[in-house]
């Protein structure tokens, strides 16, 4: 399947967090992606992009912590992550070490 620009809209960047490190022993890989991504469409994205096989694909919304910032109130913004367990033998590098 050929990647669409829809595909590179919806994920939006891989979190690279020690709990999406320990995943990866697992063969999962944490992605962040738009708050109207559904798992049908996250999985076919990640297929198309990468030519991968993808087995499944669970969803987690993070709310926005209220923050201040030089005294001022602010708040974080709501982060949608993929959590895209790939089939055995398959695999995503998206660059976490340096």
């Amino acid at each position: 399947m050929k990647p669409k620009a829809e595909h590179y809209d919806m994920i939006v960047r891989p979190r690279i967090t020690e709990k999406s490190t320990k995943a990866s022993e697992v063969n999962t890989v944490v992605f962040e992606t738009t708050m109207n991504a559904t798992k049908p469409k996250i999985k076919e994205a990640v297929e198309a992009i990468f030519k991968v096989k993808v087995a499944s694909v669970n969803t987690a919304i993070q709310r926005g912590k209220r923050t201040r910032f030089r005294g001022r109130p602010g708040k974080r913004k709501d982060i949608k992550k993929a959590f895209v367990r790939l089939q055995e033998g398959h695999s995503i590098d998206t660059g976490g070490s340096r």
